[in-house]
């Protein structure tokens, strides 16, 4: 039997938290957070964190972080070693954000710690262009996500996540039939359903297809069926975010 661990308990009960209260973090905690998201497993150190106290911080949080993806710095280090990278922005990318994103899910982990609750802002790198300009990103530093911090003023339960059986997956991709996608359905649509998560946040995505009816009120309209409307509506082409990565010196074309 797994005895209680406190890391285990602190990472199920996460939640994102949208309300926070006006007490600020130290300036000890605010380091001590960064320096556990240094610690995580990394390919090349390609991150930098960027962070704001300033302004309107959504959900009224006192800190926002902007975790980037950077190889501005590693250009430099390499400079002083007398090498030129040569290695394709597309691979690039993809250690960076690897780097980028275990280093902020240890931030989380940090902060809740501390007592702090989190929501990641996903939307960073649709704003790329923006967050450069706000805190004069040099070239080869692209915003990956953001991530706003501060004591909790509000007490949510954790969110529902998939059936263990259909994400761990031994020795093979197993068939997906009709049963276990419907019962990993009905586990995030019924446990969202029984939070009104949807209808506290007024969170429902509108059909854009005038051929798509609405049949779903806030009774029915639950995780499944959102994130089918986000991913079936959303960023149809790649043009916009290519946009963005290459104002931010990245080409991927």
């Amino acid at each position: 039997m797994v005895k209680d661990n406190k890391v285990i308990e602190t990472m199920l009960n996460h939640k994102s938290i949208r309300d926070y209260t006006d007490q600020k973090p130290s300036d000890e905690i605010i380091e001590k957070i960064v320096r556990t998201g240094q610690q995580a497993p990394f390919a090349s150190q390609l991150y930098s964190v960027l962070l704001s106290r300033k302004g309107n911080i959504q959900f009224g949080a006192p800190l926002l972080f902007t975790i980037c993806v950077d190889f501005h710095k590693m250009e430099k280090i390499m400079e002083k070693r007398g090498w030129e990278a040569i290695t394709n922005d597309i691979s690039i990318l993809l250690m960076g954000i690897q780097d980028a994103a275990l280093m902020s899910e240890n931030m989380v982990i940090a902060g809740a710690s501390f007592g702090l609750g989190s929501c990641y802002l996903g939307a960073a790198p649709y704003r790329a262009k923006k967050i450069k300009e706000e805190y004069n990103l040099p070239d080869r530093v692209f915003p990956l996500v953001q991530l706003v911090m501060g004591y909790p003023a509000e007490e949510k339960p954790p969110r529902p996540r998939y059936p263990m059986d259909f994400v761990l997956f031994e020795d093979e991709y197993p068939e997906l039939d009709d049963n276990k996608i419907n019962e990993a359905m009905k586990v995030m649509d019924e446990g969202y359903l029984a939070q009104d998560y949807y209808e506290e946040l007024n969170g429902k995505i509108p059909i854009k297809d005038d051929e798509k009816e609405d049949k779903y009120t806030y009774e029915d309209y639950s995780w499944t069926e959102h994130i089918s409307r986000k991913w079936g509506q959303r960023y149809p082409d790649s043009e916009r975010i290519l946009e963005q990565l290459k104002e931010c010196g990245f080409d991927v074309e």
